[in-house]
């Protein structure tokens, strides 16, 4: 009896306890390169009607070590029109065990934004979890509902670098009256099982193994897999909007988002019309209304309403001074126009990915806006409105090189913004370094930068002394015991220049052994990034902008000293771009030394990768190339 009742007991202690624990089964090949494991990942919309939606998901997650906690994504946006209807998590040990369930209720709650926006209507609840061994293993549930059917929830079954994906799915069912249109990608590796019916349409995917970033590798969204999704009838913050393509698109943003903002004050109007009277051209015009705007106002992060995507009006940015994105667009759009310049208010993904919006898939994309002003006569002009700093015209790495959407009153159009090519990202140097008969070197540099090479250095403007000094003693960190000995630096904004005057000194420069000194010819501008080395590379190259250095510094020798042997010319010419080095003889005691290094930019395969690397270890070999000096 006592044998039957313990037996009974087990079975049921082991029935309970399997619903409360979680499998540890993983294969091997998803835990290679991954901190974390998606075991489990649904998604299933409901899209009841256009101002209709309601969604629940479910997620788990296998956490291998503190990085994957990254990886959780425990979190759920809410606001006035998304309503939360169930929100839980479950932790379970390395054993599979269940160790915590963490109600909606225990979730943090706080604003959406950051302490860089003024206010917003968009709230977040997440989780807050430590765990206190590894592995652990959590699942997410949630369920709500959304009167805003613009963004409608897309399968992106691998978001992020050093993830694995065991079993992902996603499903939509919507009503007859409702067109869904949908685009994959990425998918020529991946098993998608897919159903498209009437009504309803489902994704599935399974056994997707772990990316691990690659130095010079496209950036993780245009490689990894996804299904957009998107209806053409949909609502946002009560607006309603029927559209089939990016021309309807426009026409909705500009006819109900944007048009009826442009209230610009009578006083700021005759105001801007004044200070550009006298202009001898329409550019000269925009120039002075962008410093305007540059003087006027500052960037804010507003989200309220309409999900973040219609500006305020132009009048409060002017009485307030200030603005986010659109609403900085936005006002810059209105002067233009009331000096008679016509500009398009432009949406776009900003970061230096240089991600572009689908141009075949017209939804709700970007993270950004800017503003577009045509040009019948060459390159269009894109302006960055949040910036104070940036000279007009110019855009940088932020939203250079990518398809943007132009919004006019008749509708949307994908273009692309400047792309900034070799010649133009261009750095040059002029400089003189006098070697004395000690081995110290005294050296004087001019460095000009334009184009993307302007990008990198035009912030320097705002840097103290002190930082200036540290910056420089750290660029030119392979001098041992430099000091610099004066500093000046220009950010020509009209001609989109940024002028550095350095001068420098170090002592034991040169090696001296003997009768002998060893001199490092290239002082001023040598190459050390060497990328990164793979046994197997998986990924393609991707070299995003291209630059070009021109160097050209008269090298003192010292007195007592006469050349002994020195380097031959170089020139190395490859599909990456080309390095050239010549030394000429000026005179006795004068050497000459011109480089010249070009970096092209490209996709290549995979197989390319080692070829790039090795031109950038010659490189890098010929910068330290050295001449030999004897006493005379």
């Amino acid at each position: 009896m006592r044998v039957k009742l313990f037996t009974s007991f087990l079975l049921v202690t082991l029935s309970v306890f399997s619903q409360n624990n979680i499998s540890l089964t993983i294969p091997n090949n998803l835990k290679e390169n991954a901190n974390a494991v998606i075991r489990e990942h649904s998604i299933d919309v409901t899209l009841r009607s256009s101002s209709d939606m309601h969604v629940v998901q479910k997620r788990v997650v296998t956490v291998l070590n503190k990085q994957g906690n990254d990886h959780i994504d425990a979190y759920l946006y809410y606001d006035d029109n998304k309503r939360i209807i169930s929100l839980e998590a479950i932790v379970f040990d390395a054993f599979g065990r269940q160790i915590k369930k963490i109600k909606k209720k225990d979730f943090k709650d706080v604003s959406a934004v950051d302490g860089g926006t003024l206010y917003s209507d968009s709230r977040v609840k997440y989780l807050e979890y430590t765990p206190i061994s590894y592995p652990y293993t959590i699942e997410i549930s949630c369920e709500y509902v959304d009167k805003n059917t613009a963004f409608i929830e897309s399968f992106y079954p691998l978001n992020d670098y050093y993830l694995s994906v065991q079993k992902s799915s996603y499903s939509l069912s919507f009503p007859s009256d409702i067109k869904v249109r949908t685009k994959k990608r990425n998918f020529e590796n991946v098993n998608l099982e897919e159903v498209v019916l009437e009504n309803y349409l489902s994704f599935k995917v399974k056994d997707i193994e772990a990316i691990k970033p690659e130095d010079f590798s496209p950036s993780l969204s245009a490689i990894a897999p996804r299904v957009l999704v998107a209806s053409n009838e949909f609502t946002l913050e009560g607006v309603s909007a029927h559209v089939e393509n990016w021309e309807d698109f426009g026409k909705w943003m500009y006819h109900d988002l944007i048009k009826d903002t442009q209230d610009l004050p009578q006083s700021t109007l005759k105001e801007i019309k004044s200070l550009v009277n006298g202009a001898k051209s329409d550019l000269e015009k925009a120039k002075i209304v962008y410093q305007y705007v540059q003087d006027k106002v500052r960037y804010i992060s507003v989200q309220v309403g309409i999900g973040g995507w219609k500006p305020f009006n132009v009048s409060k940015v002017d009485e307030l001074g200030y603005g986010d994105c659109k609403a900085l667009t936005n006002y810059t759009m209105a002067l233009l126009k009331a000096v008679g310049i016509d500009s398009h208010f432009t949406v776009l993904y900003a970061r230096s990915s240089q991600r572009s919006m689908e141009n075949d898939f017209a939804s709700m994309q970007g993270n950004h806006a800017i503003l577009n002003i045509p040009q019948e006569n060459g390159e269009d002009i894109w302006l960055e409105c949040t910036s104070q700093k940036l000279p007009f015209g110019f855009i940088g790495d932020f939203t250079d090189d990518r398809d943007v959407l132009v919004i006019t009153p008749e509708g949307g159009k994908i273009e692309h913004t400047k792309k900034y090519k070799v010649d133009e990202s261009l750095q040059s140097i002029k400089g003189v370094c006098n070697i004395s008969n000690e081995g110290a070197i005294k050296a004087k540099v001019t460095v000009i930068s334009k184009g993307i090479q302007y990008d990198d250095k035009y912030l320097l403007e705002t840097e103290t002394s002190r930082d200036l000094d540290m910056h420089y003693k750290e660029h030119w960190g392979y001098i041992n015991g430099l000091s610099i000995d004066d500093m000046e630096i220009i950010n020509d904004r009209d001609n989109i220049e940024f002028i550095e005057n350095i001068s420098f000194n170090a002592l034991n420069y040169s090696k001296i052994v003997g009768d002998r000194m060893l001199l490092t010819l290239n002082a001023l501008n040598r190459n050390r990034h060497i990328p990164d080395r793979y046994r197997s590379r998986k990924l393609p190259l991707q070299i995003k902008r291209g630059f070009k250095d021109i160097d050209s510094v008269e090298i003192k020798l010292p007195s007592d000293y006469k050349i002994e042997s020195k380097p031959e010319n170089v020139l190395i010419e490859n599909k990456y771009g080309s390095y050239k080095m010549e030394l000429n003889i000026k005179d006795e005691n004068t050497l000459v030394y011109n480089r010249e290094f070009i970096i092209t930019d490209g996709y290549f395969p995979k197989e390319d990768y080692e070829g790039f690397r090795d031109f950038y270890k010659e490189v890098s070999k010929q910068d330290n190339a050295k001449i030999a000096l004897i006493k005379k």
